[in-house]
């Protein structure tokens, strides 16, 4: 819709609702006023001519109530005139004969007539008692006929307005929308990329300030577009050596990036075979315990052996005898090997054979087993990790495992207390988790002198699971703390420790498992070690290998 048609559109609608209202607002008036006037007139008039009628009515004076019914039918507009008497007996009546043989019906409001003509009654009354009634009939339709033609003048004048104010509206719209067309017009060409283009300006209102604004605006368009031409080229001459540019530091980069994977992963092998050596350092440091832990076994299995063998070969002398005494057939011969077979099971003690045999193999078998356990638990720390990944584990098992690896390094002068409460399954690589705990028991035991106690406990809050390791030794200084799991540094004397087992326990638990480290200790009294594990790991790693060199404060013992 265009503005012309909207200006039109809306003087005239306002045009119309204002003289709608004025041109109803002057009809009800009109109406009003002329009903009013006419209830009144006709209520005055029934009241005047029952006062008239009134001794005419109590004397039953007909003769006179006939010319006072003449007499009132004189006045205009009025059609009939009617008197009743006691019970609604006419005395008198004049006027049209049709409107006269109608049942009477009393009209409250000019304006609610539908007839034509207005019918009202006044009561005869004389010391409050009714003697009668007088009954009139005025014609309205002259009344109407005025209002009617009141209302078709008003219309012919409200459609005159309506068509003068189109007429004005039209000659506005034309006048303001001339100007704008003119901007529209020029906005296109804006848009299609003619910046030179110019508006007259006519007058001096806003629609000509409109006109000045767009010449300005289109002045700076066409100077900010011979600029942005001109950044163009440059920037074009830029890319072109940008490019080259580009192509050439790539080329530098892609190389250095194979330089660093290749180096990445010489680092990574050189990391898996240090974790490696510090395994076997470890076990080498286990050694001398482990084997005194299988001798142990080992000499009451071949001590057990050793018996079973006489004991084999004592039955198999009682079986043999036995077979030779179901050959005889002579009593006498009978009687002689039975006796011979009562003095061997004498002499072999065969009751106390029978008795120990059972606890002998019970004996051979723990022993074994203990042996076959010790060597599971030292394989499992002395493999490499290269393809070991992520996977649930139950800590408290490597714990315990840890446990028997170390047990004869530690007994015989730490006693040891384990806690374990149930833990959830944590995602972790089951051989690294337990070099850690190796390490940090290896340096708990070392820091008692003489006797002392290890405590071992494993605690869960549904994110996490803490392991803590505590003694009672020497403890550690503020000065050694700060520097406990830098990479070499040791405070054991030359020779008996590389300084890398704290340093690949941070890497262990920091770098590759997303969890921390935590250490308290005070000189003389002992150290804490906390170990925290998160129960799912957020981003699984793997084992490539472990961070060992990184820059971290703390210390080796």
């Amino acid at each position: 819709m265009s503005l012309r048609l909207k200006t039109i559109l809306g003087i005239a609608t306002i045009e119309a609702v204002l003289l709608m209202l004025l041109v109803s607002m002057t009809l009800d008036y009109l109406r009003s006023t002329n009903y009013e006037n006419l209830d009144k007139r006709a209520r005055t008039t029934a009241t005047l001519f029952a006062t008239t009628t009134k001794d005419a009515v109590l004397s039953y004076d007909l003769a006179s109530l006939e010319a006072f019914v003449s007499e009132v039918m004189k006045n205009p507009d009025l059609v009939y005139a009617r008197v009743l008497g006691p019970e609604g007996i006419v005395f008198a009546e004049a006027g049209e004969q049709s409107l006269l043989q109608r049942v009477f019906s009393a009209d409250v409001h000019a304006s609610e007539v539908e007839d034509g003509t207005f019918d009202t009654y006044a009561e005869i009354k004389e010391s409050g008692e009714i003697y009668g009634r007088v009954e009139l009939g005025l014609d309205i339709n002259s009344l109407t006929q005025i209002i009617t033609e009141a209302e078709r003048r008003s219309a012919s004048v409200a459609a005159l307005e309506m068509g003068l104010v189109a007429l004005f509206s039209f000659v506005l719209g034309t006048y303001l929308t001339r100007q704008l067309k003119v901007l529209r017009l020029a906005a296109k060409s804006v848009s299609s990329g003619n910046l030179d283009i110019k508006i007259p300006v006519k007058g001096t209102d806003e629609i000509a300030e409109v006109a000045s604004a767009f010449n300005a605006m289109t002045e700076d368009l066409n100077e900010a577009h011979q600029r942005r031409n001109e950044f163009e080229e440059q920037l074009k001459e830029l890319n072109r050596n940008l490019e080259q540019r580009v192509k050439d530091r790539t080329q530098e980069l892609l190389k250095k990036n194979n330089e660093l994977e290749q180096a990445n992963h010489e680092i990574k092998m050189a990391q898996a075979k240090l974790l490696q050596s510090e395994k076997m350092a470890s076990v080498g440091v286990l050694a001398a315990g482990v084997a005194h832990e299988i001798n142990n076994p080992l000499g009451f299995v071949i001590s057990n052996l050793s018996t079973l063998e006489n004991y084999v070969n004592n039955y198999r002398d009682l079986i043999k005898e036995y077979q030779n005494l179901q050959l005889l057939k002579d009593e006498k011969e009978i009687h002689v090997m039975q006796e011979k077979l009562k003095a061997l099971e004498d002499e072999y003690d065969l009751e106390f054979m029978n008795d120990d045999l059972d606890e002998l193999l019970k004996d051979t078998l723990e022993g074994s087993n203990r042996v076959k356990e010790i060597v599971k638990s030292l394989k499992s720390f002395s493999h490499v990790d290269h393809e070991e990944k992520f996977e649930p584990t139950d800590l408290n098992e490597c714990i315990k495992t840890t446990l028997k690896v170390i047990n004869n390094q530690l007994k015989y002068h730490c006693e040891m207390d384990v806690q374990l409460e149930p833990l959830p399954p944590v995602e972790c690589i089951p051989g690294q988790i337990k070099q850690v705990l190796l390490n940090v028991l290896l340096n708990a035991g070392q820091a008692i002198n003489g006797e002392g106690m290890i405590n071992v406990r494993s605690v869960s809050d549904g994110k996490n699971v803490e392991v803590r390791i505590s003694d009672n030794g020497i403890g550690i200084s503020e000065e050694q703390l700060s520097k406990l799991f830098d990479p070499f540094y040791t405070t054991k004397p030359v020779g008996e420790g590389s300084g890398l087992g704290l340093a690949i326990s941070y890497g262990i638990i920091v770098e590759d498992h997303h969890g921390e480290i935590r250490v308290e200790s005070t000189l003389d009294k002992g150290s804490c070690f906390t170990i925290v594990l998160p129960i799912k790991q957020v981003k699984n790693i793997g084992s490539e290998g472990t961070s060992l060199l990184s820059e971290y404060d703390g210390e080796n013992t």
